[in-house]
């Protein structure tokens, strides 16, 4: 059911932003630059804190040997988000929507609360950086920038109005911040420019270094990605030709190269600048701060310190905004169920935000920089879960059609896949050995406990990957014809219809419609008016006071009035009807005790802050009743 009134409700879904980017018909370069967008807002959880924690860690503890990983990975993302671009654009369903479709509801759930993690882990790297900006930028302490950052909901209830082509630009001049910053700090660090190169080519790594890898490849591919990006692409308003359909695949693929080899660049030059201004130096990096604070020393800057801070604040903002989406794409496509955006947003970030908040209060600041780089560690874990429904879903012919990925372009996702898959069972294999070694005589109940929980992802996974797969994609649409049957077999007129005024001029609107309506069906007109002041909310109908008097008058007025006006025009009877205390509660309750089975209501139209001054009352109306309601705008 839409939403009519003057309240946000549920707020604006993603899904309303659906092929509402017109794609011109005329030179080739205007309808490139119609398509480009979902890749820069994509490339933004590229470049978030999380990045630059494993960036700084790789540059400054082993100067540029781990440049070629985050080479590759970019390599990896630029494949996976080409795939994810063009599930959406040929079946015109996001992954979330088609791992719904395709798998029974326990593999669904499952799915979505891996996802929910990622999300999660994406949201306290995001959180940890916004606050270690403004504590280097404005001396708030840890602990307080970290709780402030949950007021960035504010940030996002004026975003989310602006349309998805507003939203993009925003973004893109969020990017150009981070990365004006980065050639700044590369400018001022001077690299050798002999090691950078060396640093691109492929070799062994520790365990140390591996960890770390594994962090970057977890940082740089992120799994809520693959579900925004087949999301976003959405937007352009494509024919459903297949000369469209595969011209918009070129086109997304040229938007993915161009933003997501930027973002490489940009964690390029963080590790490159962590390299030559720490590693070079033999300068110890284990907080963000230390970073921050060896910059002036170590390059004899100001302006260093000052880019740095600016651009973490906009990389921890910008990736608010997309995490957030891909909260509510997932959410909506596994379970169908819809979340106000703002709630959402508050939500996730309450779960971010507490275990940075534990973490800070038992080890202090120093914990936060590990926090930070365990979250992407935690991201990598989870990738494999997007990964294999994804590589799945585009090699289908059934699914994909004519445009299915040809065997060697399958055949490279799978090696990709299988490679993510080894690294992290690498990776946990000789974590769970140390947690084991740690616990002494208690190592095996740590083992027996991560066995317990890995053995069953792996087998999902492996399911994931093996089984035999449904048909084509498509929306759970009912059969048209069933629904037209029912809705004229079951008329229901209405015999009572309710309307809510608030004894002032603007209640004309409100009752125009319901007078037409009582008139069409020959219904009872009901007026109905909430007493809401002290004496309203404490005495109810003993109140007595000059509102509650005032009040009834004009209804015992009105309804007299209507009577003469509207005789002859098929109305059975106008009567009145006061309620008491505080909305909406009092009107559910009049509504109910008058037995109304539609209840007409006037909208004010104010928004945002606005609601929380004067308060919501449609919304809260329509879950509390269970009848039709009619809103009209006032």
């Amino acid at each position: 059911m839409p939403n009519t009134s003057s309240e946000p409700g549920a707020g604006p879904r993603f899904d309303d932003a659906a092929r509402s980017v017109r794609i011109p018909g005329t030179r080739w370069w205007r309808r490139l630059l119609a398509f480009v967008g979902p890749a820069y807002m994509v490339s933004v959880g590229y470049m978030d804190p999380g990045n630059w924690a494993t960036d700084i860690a790789g540059g400054s503890q082993f100067g540029y040997a781990l440049l070629w990983v985050l080479v590759l990975s970019n390599a990896l993302a630029v494949l996976l988000q080409t795939l994810s671009a063009r599930l959406g654009l040929v079946t015109g369903r996001n992954l979330a929507q088609a791992c719904r479709d395709e798998y029974p509801p326990p593999v669904r759930y499952a799915l979505f609360a891996l996802t929910e993690i990622a999300i999660a882990a994406t949201d306290l790297a995001e959180a940890l950086g916004s606050a270690i900006a403004l504590n280097l930028l404005f001396g708030i302490p840890i602990l307080w920038a970290v709780l402030i950052t949950a007021g960035d909901v504010l940030l996002l209830l004026v975003m989310q109005r602006f349309g998805i082509r507003k939203m993009e630009a925003i973004i893109v001049m969020l990017i150009s911040v981070i990365g004006i910053c980065f050639i700044v700090e590369i400018f001022l660090s001077r690299p050798e420019w002999a090691g950078v190169l060396g640093g691109l080519r492929p070799g062994p790594l520790t365990q140390e270094q591996l960890y770390v890898a594994i962090g970057i490849l977890g940082a740089t591919v992120m799994p809520h990605n693959l579900y925004l990006h087949s999301s976003l692409v959405q937007s352009r308003d494509v024919h459903r030709s297949r000369d469209a359909v595969a011209q918009a695949c070129r086109y997304n693929l040229v938007d993915s190269l161009i933003a997501l080899n930027g973002a490489m660049l940009v964690n390029g030059a963080i590790l490159i600048t962590a390299a030559a201004a720490f590693w070079s130096r033999g300068a110890q990096v284990t907080e963000l701060q230390d970073a921050h604070a060896l910059l002036e020393d170590l390059l004899g800057s100001g302006a260093a310190p000052v880019a740095f801070a600016l651009a973490l604040l906009a990389s921890g903002q910008s990736s608010t905004v997309t995490g957030t989406l891909a909260g509510q794409i997932t959410m909506e496509g596994f379970l169908q169920f819809r979340m106000r955006p703002w709630l959402r947003r508050l939500a996730t970030r309450l779960v971010a935000v507490t275990p940075a908040v534990i973490v800070i209060l038992l080890v202090g600041d120093k914990g936060v920089y590990r926090l930070l780089i365990l979250s992407q560690v935690v991201l990598s874990l989870q990738l494999p879960f997007a990964i294999v429904p994804l590589i799945r879903f585009t090699g289908s012919r059934q699914k994909m059609g004519p445009f299915a990925s040809r065997a060697p372009l399958q055949a490279v996702a799978w090696l990709v896949a299988a490679a993510i898959v080894g690294l992290n069972a690498w990776l946990l294999y000789g974590q769970i050995g140390e947690w084991a070694a740690a616990a002494g005589p208690y190592g095996w109940m740590v083992a027996a406990g991560a066995a317990l929980v890995a053995a069953p992802l792996a087998a999902l996974l492996a399911w994931m990957a093996v089984r035999r797969e449904g048909g084509a994609l498509a929306a759970p649409v009912p059969p048209v014809e069933e629904v037209a049957a029912l809705a004229q077999a079951n008329p229901k007129p209405f015999r009572r219809i309710g309307v809510a005024l608030e004894a002032t001029a603007a209640d004309s609107a409100a009752l125009a419609e319901a007078i037409a309506l009582a008139s069409a069906h020959g219904a009872e007109l009901v007026l109905m008016h909430v007493v809401e002041g002290v004496g309203g909310q404490w005495y109810g109908p003993q109140t007595g006071d000059l509102e509650q008097r005032s009040d009834e008058e004009y209804l015992v007025a009105l309804a007299e009035r209507l009577r003469k006006d509207l005789a002859g025009r098929g109305i059975a009877a106008v009567r009145h009807a006061l309620g008491y205390g505080r909305m909406p509660r009092g009107l559910i309750e009049l509504a109910r005790a008058e037995d109304v089975d539609l209840l007409v209501m006037g909208g004010h139209g104010h928004r945002a802050l606005a609601d929380v001054l004067h308060g919501e009352t449609i919304q809260h109306v329509r879950h509390g009743l269970d009848i039709p309601i009619l809103t009209v705008r006032k």
